[in-house]
């Protein structure tokens, strides 16, 4: 997915984890010098005291973002945002070509008219004494089945269009007007930049000391900027192969700058800033 890192469950969790920590020994490396050679980053040993091992690579996430996918298939009739562009919750993002839907739903609204006259009919007719307790039921229950036809094509109708379920950028267009698509086929990646939050996986070691609301400072290297930020969740558990833990952190304050999917380094103070 384009420069942003979903939310893949475990082995997208994992991939990131692998990533981050190619990441942090490129980024930490110190020059070769004539002395003793450092300890790769991460190592238990530098892990287990805060002070030793403060830095960590850390990847930009949106707070918000998804990936829009068909719900039907069919011909897609418009696209009305570009890439890049800004929208609000709830646009319109797409629509397909339902000329066919619209001519079933029309069809279906006919026979239910015609069905609910028939019933209507009926309770005449039992109200006279030519008509029974069952031919209005069956007259009922045909009526009921013509409503509910109309509901069901009203209901296909409203794939028809794709909108957007919060504000944000379009990140990727994956399909093109014209275009026919499958049902469940990924049209659309969705993000909203507005709300970011940082992800890395550090030590194991660090659990004894890392606590949420630990403040860090987060440095982009290509900018040169430093934003400060502190930590918001911690997963539950440790993860069994790379005995890593994740953590999850917010920006404290301004985010200019910063777009999901940027790779920096998070800086933590003696005992997690704490």
């Amino acid at each position: 997915m384009h420069a942003i890192f979903g939310k893949g469950g475990h082995g997208g969790a994992a991939l990131i984890g692998g990533i981050l920590a190619i990441l942090a020994q490129c980024c930490l490396a110190q020059p070769a010098g004539p002395g003793p050679a450092a300890a790769p980053a991460g190592g238990a040993e530098a892990a287990a005291n805060p002070a030793q091992a403060s830095e960590i690579a850390a990847i930009v996430q949106a707070g918000e973002e998804t990936t829009l996918s068909a719900q039907m298939a069919g011909r897609i009739l418009r696209i009305r945002f570009g890439l890049g562009e800004q929208v609000k919750a709830g646009s319109r993002l797409l629509e397909f070509d339902c000329a066919e839907g619209q001519a079933q739903l029309l069809a279906a609204e006919a026979e239910f008219r015609g069905a609910r006259e028939t019933h209507l009919a009926r309770m005449r007719l039992q109200a006279l004494g030519a008509a029974g307790e069952l031919e209005v039921m069956i007259a009922a229950s045909a009526a009921e089945k013509a409503r509910s036809q109309v509901d069901l094509r009203q209901a296909q109708l409203a794939y028809c269009h794709v909108d957007a379920p919060f504000p944000g950028k379009i990140a990727r267009l994956r399909v093109k007007a014209a275009e026919s698509v499958q049902i469940g086929q990924a049209m659309i990646d969705l993000v909203n930049p507005a709300l970011l939050k940082i992800q890395m996986f550090v030590p194991a070691a660090w659990a004894a000391w890392l606590r949420p609301n630990s403040q860090f400072e987060f440095k982009i290297k290509e900018s040169g900027r430093t934003y400060p930020a502190r930590v918001s969740k911690l997963t539950s558990r440790i993860e069994g192969v790379s005995q890593q833990l994740e953590v999850e952190a917010r920006l404290d304050g301004n985010s200019a700058g910063l777009l999901p999917g940027m790779v920096g380094i998070a800086v933590f103070s003696s005992q997690g800033g704490r």
